[in-house]
C-alpha cells in the first residue's frame, strides 16, 4: 500500500511540474515575436542558441520539464509494478 501512495505522489508531482511548465510556456508564447523551429511553445520552453546580440525570447525551462516527464514515468512504473503484483498474488 505504501508503494502505491508513493508512486501516486511521484506521478502527480511530475504531472504538476510538466503541466505547469506547458501552461507557462503557452501563456508566454503569445508574446514571442521571433522563434526558431516549428513551434512557438517548444521554443518558449526549451529555447534556442543566441546568435550575436539578438535577444532570445524563451523561458529556458527544458531541464525542469524533462525532470517532470521522468518523474511522471517513474511514478507510472511504480504504480504499474504494484498493479501487476496485486493481480499476480490473487491468481
Amino acid at each position: 500500500m505504501k508503494r502505491i501512495v508513493i508512486g501516486g505522489f511521484i506521478m502527480l508531482g511530475g504531472l504538476l511540474v510538466t503541466l505547469t511548465i506547458i501552461l507557462a510556456g503557452s501563456i508566454y508564447a503569445t508574446n514571442i515575436t521571433e522563434w526558431s523551429g516549428k513551434s512557438k511553445l517548444w521554443h518558449a520552453i526549451f529555447g534556442a542558441e543566441q546568435y550575436g546580440s539578438e535577444v532570445v525570447q524563451s523561458l529556458f525551462l527544458g531541464f525542469p520539464f524533462i525532470i517532470g516527464v521522468l518523474l511522471t514515468i517513474l511514478g507510472l512504473i511504480i504504480l504499474g509494478q504494484e498493479y501487476y503484483k496485486t493481480f499476480k498474488d490473487k491468481a
